[in-house]
């Protein structure tokens, strides 16, 4: 660890206010593409965990949706600190259809809902996760499950694949979410920064950190 790194580890110990508990990093598929960028994913990861987080939500956002399968396999392969579901396109579909598979890295198969401390989702994007959330209530209520009158904001959350919303979203490269739960991160902080992924190391995610405890969140008011 360079001076610099020294210095921002040593004021983020420091820090009076609390760090994210749940962050959320935001990539594309080109930040995949660049040498070593799973092991950047692992290691941020990683710092994520070691800064206070508790969860950590990585939403891959795909143009080609041809690729996400292998995105699928490579980061069912990646060497996270904890449990790890990943969500996307399953990697058998010839068609690059869009249902969902989940795996659980290292162990026997398990249920898509499992509340795993790292999710990945790929080529899963806000609008469409939003879309499919109302088209389930939608259906409940056609059978007669819900009544129209009585649905509220909770009805929507609890049918979104992971319905909880993020402290700190990071973003590297361009100041956009990338189409990233438009619905889970309404009241979360943004950071977005100029390094791109294949140059994002410690000291860019302390800085995130850091900026996120100097804000006074106000939740919409």
């Amino acid at each position: 660890m360079g001076l610099y790194d020294a210095y921002l580890a040593t004021r983020h110990r420091l820090h009076d206010a609390e760090p994210p508990a749940h962050v959320a990093l935001v990539l594309t598929e080109r930040d995949l593409l660049a040498d070593g960028a799973f092991d950047t994913l692992s290691s941020a990861i990683g710092w994520a965990f070691e800064y206070g987080a508790e969860r950590v939500t990585v939403s891959v956002s795909v143009l080609d949706r041809a690729v996400a399968p292998t995105l699928v396999r490579e980061l069912r392969r990646l060497d996270a600190p904890a449990r790890t579901v990943v969500r996307g396109p399953q990697a058998d579909e010839a068609d690059g259809g869009s249902s969902d598979a989940a795996t659980d890295r290292g162990a026997d198969a398990v249920p898509e809902s499992i509340d795993a401390p790292v999710r990945i989702l790929v080529g899963l994007g806000g609008k469409a996760e939003f879309a499919g959330a109302v088209r389930e209530l939608a259906g409940d209520v056609a059978d007669g499950e819900v009544s129209p009158e009585a649905i509220d904001e909770t009805d929507i959350a609890e049918r979104l694949l992971f319905p909880e919303e993020p402290d700190l979203v990071i973003k590297t490269g361009a100041e956009r979410l990338s189409d990233f739960a438009i619905w889970q991160s309404v009241y979360a902080e943004l950071y977005f920064t100029d390094v791109n992924w294949r140059d994002f190391r410690r000291r860019e995610y302390l800085r995130a950190v850091l900026d996120f405890q100097d804000r006074q969140r106000r939740f919409g008011r």
